[in-house]
């Protein structure tokens, strides 16, 4: 039996929709194991960006370190959306946290022996790339079978407000422990939290889980390149995903460059430490959360929201790039926050309700390649030019080109009359490698 049948009927009328995904056993585990583990997430973010900035002293540094983390997913993003059409998401994703929590412990202890140095960072950053590159679709592409298509607005809100929730509260913690303690706690204890999520996984039921069609293994290169030309292909034909690949694409890799523009921000033009840093972050994670908990309470995700998120973010990093006082900064980083995730919750929503579930993990591979995989060619540059010229340059120039590709987004989408996100096109004929019904997990 699928875990659709087995499922209780749309949330009563009056109750806030943002609540509905909640309903569903297996996606508490999952959420409230995302909940202590992303907290941990954030804290080694914060935490590995103060080490580089403080061996190096040069924020090109944190430019090269996220283009390190980041590469991987460029490359081999699109293959881990076959993984996630192939293998069964739940093992995939026990397998990629376990790994994550190896290379977290793995930090620490360099941190912990004081032999840490900016090769280490680089080599461990790129494995935990690798890792992501088959975790990001997966995990992406697993939320509709926990929660079916009624309930998948909901859940992508919730997902993207657990994780924003933990960036107010992960900075905040990880900047107080870099003064109290040093920085080996913050890796040593976002280690730890990977249990939560293991755990969550581990206790989810088999049975509850929606049975989705799931893409045969490919027998060679030609049946890989094909199933990789099907995902390429639905992105390119259908508009809205189209314009959330594009757009996001294009926004992220100029204005979303935090981990680097972050720790130079604080430290050179604002002059404030780690634990000031950690709540500027902070505040853009409390305007990324306020975001998500709007943005979750909508039954349908309009394109207009995209493009206007992208057209905010531009807008305040501009400003952002005039600012000398600390207060201005931590309510600019609450828009940029507010404006980023709108945008990309908006974006992730639509391309889960308009794609069919045998191109799920393959159309979401090529979103999160564009997205993750923009750090590589983004980070540098914004890192390059925040030393070569200030970090006001590298702020208005990343918030200038934002605002150009969302004015253009805009037009487009007027003259399209794409005003609400289509439902998935039934499932075409599947080429060589095509889908069959999911094995038993």
């Amino acid at each position: 039996m699928s875990g659709l049948s087995r499922r209780e009927g749309p949330p009563p009328r009056g109750r806030l929709r943002w609540r509905g995904a909640l309903r569903h056993r297996n996606f508490r585990l999952f959420w409230f194991g995302q909940m202590v583990s992303l907290i941990g997430t954030w804290m080694q973010s914060l935490a590995q960006a103060w080490l580089v900035l403080t061996l190096t002293g040069a924020p090109i540094w944190l430019g090269v370190v996220a283009a390190a983390q980041f590469l991987p997913v460029l490359v081999l993003g699109l293959f881990g959306g076959i993984i996630a059409d192939v293998l069964p998401k739940r093992r995939t994703l026990i397998a990629t946290q376990v790994a994550s929590m190896l290379l977290a412990f793995a930090m620490a202890a360099l941190v912990f022996a004081n032999v840490v140095q900016v090769w280490h960072i680089l080599v461990l950053a790129s494995l935990l790339g690798l890792v992501n590159a088959i975790d990001m679709p997966t995990r992406q592409a697993f939320v509709v079978e926990m929660v079916g298509r009624d309930d998948i607005t909901n859940a992508v809100g919730l997902n993207s407000a657990v994780f924003n929730a933990a960036r107010i509260v992960g900075p905040a913690v990880g900047g107080l422990l870099i003064g109290a303690f040093d920085l080996a706690a913050s890796f040593f204890l976002n280690g730890l939290s990977f249990i939560a999520v293991i755990a969550g996984l581990a206790l989810m039921r088999d049975a509850e889980l929606l049975s989705v069609g799931r893409m045969a293994r490919p027998t060679g290169v030609r049946d890989v390149m094909a199933n990789l030309a099907e995902g390429l292909r639905y992105v390119g034909r259908t508009p809205v995903v189209r314009l959330a690949v594009v757009l996001v694409g294009v926004v992220a890799t100029v204005g979303m460059n935090f981990n680097v523009i972050g720790p130079a921000l604080a430290k050179t033009v604002l002059g404030v430490g780690a634990t000031g840093l950690g709540f500027l972050m902070a505040s853009m994670g409390l305007g990324s959360l306020t975001a998500a908990l709007l943005i979750a309470a909508l039954r349908r995700p309009r394109p207009w929201i995209i493009v206007g998120g992208a057209l905010l973010l531009g807008i305040v990093e501009v400003a952002l790039g005039g600012v000398r006082s600390y207060p201005f900064a931590l309510g600019a980083m609450f828009l940029a926050g507010f404006g980023a995730i709108a945008m990309m919750i908006s974006a992730n929503t639509a391309i889960q309700l308009a794609v069919p579930d045998r191109l799920r993990g393959r159309v979401i591979g090529v979103y999160t390649t564009v997205f993750a995989g923009s750090t590589p060619i983004g980070a540098p540059i914004v890192g390059w030019l925040a030393s070569a010229f200030s970090t006001e340059v590298a702020l208005v120039t990343g918030g200038a080109i934002a605002i150009v590709a969302a004015v253009f987004a805009g037009i487009w989408l007027r003259r399209g009359g794409l005003e609400a996100v289509p439902p998935a096109a039934a499932p075409a004929p599947t080429p060589a490698g095509g889908g069959e019904p999911a094995a038993a997990r």
